[in-house]
């Protein structure tokens, strides 16, 4: 009898501890989780004490490898999935939409948007898909809970999350045309995607875009727009370089390509904005070029603007704000906000006025000997960075070859010689972001630390230069940069034994105290030579969870790691299929908590393809 009673009052006390957390606590309704990109779960059936015994629970399969198409050399499966009523939602490279039950990964329904596969886009990616809850609409009627996507072709796509039909009521038979339905119609002008998670914000749908890169001066301008999620009607537009219109030739970008945060509660949402073009000669676009390279809070239901912090003032080098804005509560329970860059710089402003939080310093960076050019004085300095400022060699070959370059530290400007940038445009952070643990008020993040080298070529040596080109960002690429009087040559730089110049690691998972703004740890991540912690780079973030725990894959080897939030020690390691550059997610369903990431690869990177979603779960 007495045995018997102190079991069920086991099984009450275990029920009572999944009990404990709602099912939206231990769900993933967004792409960072909440909308304020936190990617942090409360989830602590998994913890520090078993996480050694999580097991593959379940494999789906998308089928993107069977698609037969010259887009698979730059393809990349970088989705998280999102959790909504028991379902997971997830989009593949080429836009196919997915939803899974969540409990056995089994197929509930797929929509194939036609995206044309002939065309050569300069992403060939989608990071995943978002949710919103028409509250008017009754029980079974379509399109209760809908589920947007950007595509590569530029439209924004409404879908029933119950059928994966499209929804008829949003613009024309489910979709908008991103790159004909605004007033600006005329002034797009190709190289223009969307590859990140549209925001949600009431019945808003905001969505920037993705704009190649370094080919042309005279691209697509860097609008957000806003829809309502129920119509596709446009209701507001902001544009991040209103002055790149005056100029001659008109510039573009300044775009948001990464994914935007939201606080519902203050009526903002947060737009993290790239370089305008070209990136890398600025002599077209004079002045500090804002609002690209910055974070700027909008409000939500108007577009209207409410403040803005510039991370790069006349951007040229490809310093993207690639980061999604993290929201979080600061010590004296200031609404705060942290902006993690690709010159590993974090920056913690208030949330509800720009003004930062820990010291921001202006000092003067070293200025360009391009004709033509007229680069910032100054440039923003934070408190936290999270990469050193300083470079080493790692042989002869690589002294030698810094040693005739420029390299005057970080915001040496481009040079016809050839400059060192370090950290490279991949970062620093990318579109990985950050996580956030609310209790511990830590901070994690994956860095990179390549030595990138850039050289600006004269319009009437570009052609010359330029005899093979390349298409991989890590190894080598030029840039025509039409309509400027110079193309770019950028690559990072390797010893001839093909690993970087600088000593590893050259990849690292970080936490940082954002209270106090110190390290409180980091390892390597990844890794380029077998046996060894070289660390390797990183594209995919981190998620926290409440058993103490950060899961990440991201590096260039095909591994999945959980390390103790606190100290930084590996508790576990799963070796993928494929690369994992992408960000896991985790829920609790029917009091089981699952880890998910997928596993697909990085076409541009070169690590190993696949199809893969893994779920993990313990026996």
């Amino acid at each position: 009898m007495g045995r018997q009673w102190l079991l069920s009052a086991l099984v009450m006390l275990c029920w009572a501890c999944v009990g404990a957390q709602s099912s939206s606590d231990a769900g993933w309704p967004s792409y960072g989780n909440d909308a304020g990109g936190t990617r942090y779960s409360p989830a602590r059936q998994i913890d520090r004490t078993n996480v050694a015994r999580l097991q593959l629970a379940w494999t789906y399969r998308t089928g993107a490898l069977e698609q037969k198409t010259e887009l698979i050399r730059k393809a990349t499966f970088e989705a998280t999935p999102i959790l909504v009523e028991n379902r997971l939602f997830l989009s593949t490279p080429y836009n196919h939409v997915i939803a899974l039950d969540a409990q056995d990964g089994r197929k509930l329904w797929e929509y194939d948007p036609q995206v044309n596969l002939s065309v050569n886009y300069s992403e060939v990616s989608s990071r995943g898909v978002s949710a919103w809850h028409d509250t008017k609409a009754k029980p079974g009627q379509p399109c209760r809970l809908r589920i947007f996507e950007g595509t590569l072709d530029g439209r924004l796509i409404a879908l029933d999350g119950d059928t994966g039909k499209p929804c008829l009521d949003f613009g024309v038979k489910g979709e908008v045309n991103l790159a004909t339905d605004a007033a600006t119609a005329t002034e797009w002008t190709g190289g223009y995607q969307v590859t990140s998670a549209p925001a949600i914000a009431g019945g808003l749908v905001i969505t920037g875009s993705s704009i190649a890169d370094n080919w042309k001066v005279e691209t697509g301008r860097g609008i957000v727009r806003a829809f309502d999620a129920r119509t596709g009607q446009l209701r507001w537009t902001w544009n991040p370089t209103p002055w790149s219109d005056k100029t001659e030739p008109r510039t573009g970008a300044g775009n948001a390509w990464s994914t935007l945060s939201v606080d519902a509660k203050e009526d903002l949402v947060f737009i993290p904005t790239g370089s305008s073009a070209p990136d890398y000669f600025g002599g077209i676009r004079k002045g500090d070029d804002k609002w690209a390279n910055s974070v700027v809070a909008l409000r939500a239901s108007s577009g209207k603007f409410v403040w803005g912090f510039q991370v790069v003032h006349h951007d040229l080098w490809d310093y993207d704000v690639a980061s999604q804005p993290t929201l979080f509560t600061w010590k004296d329970g200031t609404p705060a906000i942290v902006i993690n860059t690709k010159m590993g710089h974090v920056f913690v402003l208030n949330r509800l006025t720009g003004v930062p939080l820990l010291p921001v310093e202006e000092r003067p960076v070293p200025q360009s000997d391009i004709p033509g050019e007229q680069s910032w004085p100054t440039q923003p300095f934070p408190t936290i960075s999270l990469v050193p400022e300083q470079i080493s060699a790692s042989d002869s070959w690589c002294v030698e070859k810094i040693k005739a370059s420029r390299w005057e530290g970080v915001f040496t400007p481009p040079s016809l010689q050839g400059t060192i940038v370090f950290p490279g445009n991949v970062g620093g952070v990318n579109w990985g972001s950050a996580a956030y643990d609310p209790a511990l008020h830590i901070m994690v993040a994956n860095t990179n630390r390549l030595v990138a080298w850039v050289k600006l070529i004269p319009r009437d040596q570009f052609a010359a230069e330029n005899k093979k080109q390349q298409d991989n960002r890590i190894f080598g690429e030029f840039g025509e940069e039409k309509g400027a009087p110079y193309g770019l040559y950028r690559t990072f730089l390797f010893s001839p034994d093909k690993l970087p110049c600088n000593p590893p690691p050259w990849g690292t998972t970080e936490a940082v105290d954002l209270f106090t703004g110190k390290k409180v740890w980091d390892v390597p991540a990844g890794t380029l030579v077998a046996g060894k912690q070289t660390g390797s780079i990183t594209l995919g973030g981190p998620m926290i969870t409440g058993g103490g725990l950060v899961f990440t894959s991201a590096a260039m080897d095909l591994n999945l790691h959980a390390f103790d939030i606190e100290t930084g020690r590996e508790l576990w390691k799963y070796s993928l299929p494929a690369g994992g550059q992408a960000t896991p997610m985790t829920y609790i369903l029917h009091g089981k908590q699952y880890v998910v990431l997928a596993a697909g690869g990085h076409g541009k990177l070169g690590t190993k393809q696949g199809d893969y979603v893994l779920a993990f779960a313990l026996p």
